[in-house]
């Protein structure tokens, strides 16, 4: 514990939201220099931490109680994980916070280093406030590749941990509600066939023609989905979504491929069947296998999730939502495109809701930015919330 933390050190959302850009918190990186630094600026106010590790040991999540530490409350969720820098055009260094016409800079600053800045920025004020109603700090990682930094913390909250009463996750939605968003599953399909000359087909089994045939069926479930479209008029686009990012196989063109692999992934509405689409592409892969052993006995498919990303539901009513409203002044939610660890909360039956500052169009972005004007709502948005648990 550094001397500054022990006098409880104060920073503005600002100075809060430097600090945490200049942690390159990359998603293939370790997080945990910015988990140390959070948990010391904590326990210099006093705060104890409860750290939940990933199996190599090198990222964390934490959770951390601001007020009675034996009931419900609040949850503020954010990631602090972000999305890479390479191969973009940053006309500045993405891990230092630059200000400038109104905004500030930095890969993660939006999404959503921003949401975690102003939650601990207000620390002090928070127990200053002497609380009735906690509110409680879990900051997660690897939400942008797999989403599963949540699952460690969830698990222990009614145990080890408060289960609490509502949960925000603060992903940029400019402060609106979203109730509800699409799952997402992704998989690695991995190919084996067998090499031969292309002059003799026969004598061996192409694992980039298997892979064609198999990006061709999430083709077609793609375009069938379209014509399942969503009543609610909420989503965008109102169906299912199939895509194969990646297709890699083959060594020269005259050789049959004996390696090819598919990334591919599907995006369901809340109320779709998520396993619809694992299954039949597994029924497909059956008919694509059998022709491949005709001549290549020895080949294999085989397909694995990479992650599982439950959608968001909607929850009309719930606390979760009537709090979000009463701290943004709004009176109708959303729905978003894009996947959170929102799902795995309301999986474990928390009532949830996403609501943060800044826009998801700056997200991942070259010259990520959030505007000062939506970190200054995003504060009046945490010292609504700080009124509300102090019960005035």
């Amino acid at each position: 514990m550094t001397a500054a933390s022990k006098a409880g050190q104060r920073y503005t959302p600002l100075d809060m939201l430097a600090r945490l850009v200049a942690f390159d918190t990359v998603s293939h990186r370790s997080n945990l220099p910015l988990i140390d630094f959070v948990e010391d600026y904590l326990a210099g106010w006093g705060v104890t931490c409860h750290r939940f590790p990933n199996a190599a040991g090198d990222k964390a999540a934490l959770f951390a109680t601001l007020g009675p530490q034996d009931r419900g409350g609040v949850v503020l969720s954010g990631h602090t994980d972000v999305v890479p820098v390479e191969g973009q055009p940053w006309s500045r260094d993405p891990f230092t916070l630059h200000i400038e016409n109104g905004r500030a800079y930095g890969r993660g600053a939006v999404d959503m280093k921003g949401f975690v800045a102003l939650a601990l920025a207000l620390v002090p004020d928070f127990l200053a406030a002497d609380l009735a109603t906690p509110i409680h700090l879990f900051l997660s990682y690897d939400e942008e590749v797999t989403c599963l930094g949540v699952i460690d913390g969830i698990a222990a909250m009614g145990k080890t941990l408060p289960r609490p009463t509502a949960v925000i996750v603060g992903e940029p939605t400019s402060l609106d509600i979203a109730d509800a968003h699409k799952g997402i599953r992704t998989f690695l399909t991995t190919i084996t066939g067998f090499a031969a000359h292309s002059s003799k087909p026969h004598l061996g089994a192409s694992a980039v023609h298997a892979g064609a045939l198999l990006a061709a069926e999430l083709d077609s479930m793609q375009e069938e989905a379209k014509e399942r479209p969503d009543g609610s008029g909420r989503f965008d686009p109102p169906y299912d979504t199939v895509h194969v990012g990646k297709f890699h196989g083959g060594i020269a063109r005259n050789i049959l491929a004996d390696k090819a692999e598919l990334s591919w992934e599907i995006r369901t509405l809340p109320g779709s069947d998520p396993e619809a689409g694992p299954a039949r592409f597994t029924a497909r892969v059956e008919t694509v296998l059998a022709r491949m052993r005709e001549t290549a006995p020895s080949s294999t498919i085989e397909t694995a999730m990479t992650s599982d990303v439950p959608g968001l539901a909607p929850d009309p009513g719930s606390q979760a939502e009537r709090l979000a409203m009463r701290l943004s002044g709004r009176n109708d939610t959303i729905a978003v495109a894009y996947a959170t660890e929102a799902g795995h909360f309301q999986r474990a039956g928390l009532p949830t809701v996403v609501c943060g500052p800044g826009s998801i169009d700056q997200a991942h972005q070259p010259d990520e930015y959030i505007t000062l004007e939506q970190l200054q709502a995003g504060e009046a948005f945490m010292r609504k919330l700080m009124a509300e648990c102090r019960g005035s």
